[in-house]
C-alpha cells in the first residue's frame, strides 16, 4: 500500500518526534469512527474519549497531513464571516448562541496544551493590521461587536502604536487581540494525537476511508480493513475527496501558499515583530505572518481556487513579504509549500448529520485553527444528546456553488478578482 509522507515544509522539518502509526489491517469495532486526524477529528476524539466513548481515528496519510499541519499557525477568533453577518442571515437568537461560541476555540487550544503538556510554541497576541482608514473603521466596529458578545482583551492601535508591535510602514492602525496568538500547528496536532492515545483511543495512519456502508450500524471501509461503529464523524475537510458526495457538492478545496525564511537572528526578528505577535492584514485576500521559535519569518497569502499546486510558490509570496518588509530583500527562503482549505459559498462552516449516525463538520473557509477545536466539542456534545449548540450550526443556510463543480472554480476566482481590486484601490 502507498505510504504518503508529509509534504516538505518548515513544520514537517521541525516536528516533534512521533511514533509511526500502523495502517488498519483488520476488522475493528468501536463506538465512534472518526475520519480524518486533523484538528476537527482529533478534537472530536479527545472530547469523546473524555466522556467515555471508544474512539477509532482513520487518517489517509499522517496525523496533521492536511491544513492542520500546514497552516499559518495563527489563533484567530470568530469565523470567516463575522457574527454581524450571521445575525443578518439567521436573526438575533441563533446569532447570540453562535456569538457566544466564537471565542471558545482558542480557549480549548490553550486548555489542551496545558492539560496534555503539548509542546507547540504557544505564544499570546494577534494583530489585525489596517491598510486604509476604511479598514480601520471596520476594526473599530469589530471591537464593539466582539465586546457585545463578551469578548474583551482587545486594544485598538493607532498609527504610532502599531509601529510599536509591527515594524512595517504600510499600516494606518490595527487591533490587538491578546486572546489570539500562534502555535506550531503540526506539533499541536501531534500532541493531540498522543493525547487521544493516552486516553485509550486508536489512530491509524495510511488508512484512507474508501467507502462508508450506511445503515443502523455503519461500517467504514479502508483498503485493508474496516471499522464497525455506532457513529461516524466525517472530518476530512479539503482532503475528503468524493467519499461523501452530498458534502462535496457544497464546498470547494482551495490552496494557500506559505514561505519561511532562513533564521533572521534576534536583532532583525525583534525589529520586525518586537512583541512576537502574529499579524494578518484586513484585505479580502489577506497576508499573514509571524515568527517561529528559531526566529524565522513565516509569511503566507494568496489563494488558488480549485487547489492546484503553483509551480513557483516563492515567486507568488516573496513579493508580498518584501512589500511589508523590504529590509528582507537579501534573506534566503528555506521552505515554501502549499496546503488546501475548504471554502463554502457562505464562508461559514457546514455542520450536520446524515441519517441518524453520520455527523460532519467542514468548510472553515480559511479560518479553521480555532473553529475546528470548537467543532470537536460541539460534535461530541451532539453524540451525547446535547444538540443545542450543534443545531445552531446545523441550521445555518448553505448553498451549492452556481454552475456545480464544473463552474465553481472560475466563479470563485472571479469573485476574488473583484474583491482583490477593491483591496488594491481601497474601495
Amino acid at each position: 500500500m502507498a505510504n504518503t509522507p508529509y509534504p516538505e515544509s518548515y513544520y514537517a522539518a521541525s516536528a516533534n518526534a512521533a511514533p509511526s502509526r500502523p495502517a488498519l489491517q483488520d476488522d475493528v469495532e468501536t463506538d465512534v469512527c472518526v475520519i480524518g486526524a486533523g484538528y476537527t477529528g482529533l478534537s472530536s476524539a479527545l472530547f469523546l474519549l473524555e466522556n467515555g466513548f471508544r474512539v477509532t481515528v482513520l487518517e489517509a496519510a499522517k496525523v496533521g497531513f492536511g491544513a492542520s499541519g500546514r497552516n499559518g499557525g495563527q489563533i484567530v477568533n470568530s469565523y470567516s464571516r463575522d457574527i454581524d453577518v450571521i445575525e443578518r442571515s439567521v436573526g438575533p437568537k441563533q446569532a447570540q448562541l453562535l456569538g457566544q461560541m466564537a471565542f471558545e476555540g482558542g480557549r480549548i487550544i490553550r486548555e489542551r496544551v496545558a492539560k496534555y503538556n503539548i509542546q507547540c510554541d504557544l505564544k499570546d497576541g494577534g494583530v489585525f493590521a489596517a491598510l486604509t482608514p476604511k479598514q480601520m473603521g471596520h476594526l473599530e466596529s469589530q471591537k464593539h461587536l466582539w465586546e457585545r458578545f463578551g469578548h474583551g482583551q482587545l486594544e485598538l492601535l493607532d498609527q504610532r502604536r502599531i509601529r510599536e508591535v509591527v515594524g512595517c510602514e504600510q499600516y494606518v492602525g490595527g487591533m490587538l487581540d491578546m486572546s489570539g496568538g500562534h502555535i506550531h500547528p503540526l506539533n499541536l496536532a501531534l500532541g493531540e494525537a498522543a493525547a487521544v492515545e493516552s486516553l485509550g483511543g486508536t489512530v491509524y495512519e495510511q488508512s484512507p476511508a474508501v467507502r462508508i456502508e450506511r445503515g443502523a450500524n455503519p461500517v467504514v471501509h479502508t483498503p485493508q480493513g474496516k471499522v464497525r461503529a455506532k457513529f461516524i464523524i466525517v472530518a476530512g475537510n479539503a482532503y475528503l475527496g468524493n467519499l461523501v458526495p452530498e458534502l462535496a457538492a457544497k464546498s470547494m478545496p482551495c490552496g494557500t501558499q506559505v514561505i519561511t525564511t532562513e533564521p533572521l537572528g534576534d536583532e532583525l526578528a525583534k525589529a520586525l515583530l518586537p512583541q512576537d505577535y502574529c499579524v494578518e492584514d484586513c484585505n479580502y485576500l489577506l497576508d499573514y505572518y509571524r515568527l517561529t521559535s528559531d526566529k524565522r519569518l513565516i509569511f503566507g497569502g494568496g489563494v488558488v481556487y480549485g487547489a492546484r499546486d503553483p509551480a513557483n510558490i516563492e515567486a507568488i509570496i516573496r513579493p508580498k513579504m518584501l512589500k511589508a518588509f523590504p529590509q528582507l530583500k537579501d534573506v534566503k527562503i528555506d521552505y515554501a509549500w502549499t496546503g488546501n482549505f475548504l471554502l463554502t459559498l457562505s464562508r461559514l462552516p457546514q455542520v450536520g448529520r446524515l441519517g441518524d449516525n453520520i455527523y460532519y463538520s467542514q468548510g472553515c473557509s480559511g479560518h479553521g485553527v480555532t473553529y475546528t477545536h470548537l467543532a470537536g466539542k460541539v460534535l461530541a456534545e451532539a453524540l451525547r444528546g446535547q444538540a443545542e449548540r450543534f443545531d445552531a450550526f446545523a441550521d445555518l443556510p448553505h448553498y451549492p456553488f452556481p454552475g456545480g463543480q464544473l463552474l465553481r472554480t472560475p466563479f470563485a476566482a472571479l469573485g476574488a478578482w473583484y474583491y482583490g481590486l477593491r483591496d488594491k484601490f481601497g474601495m
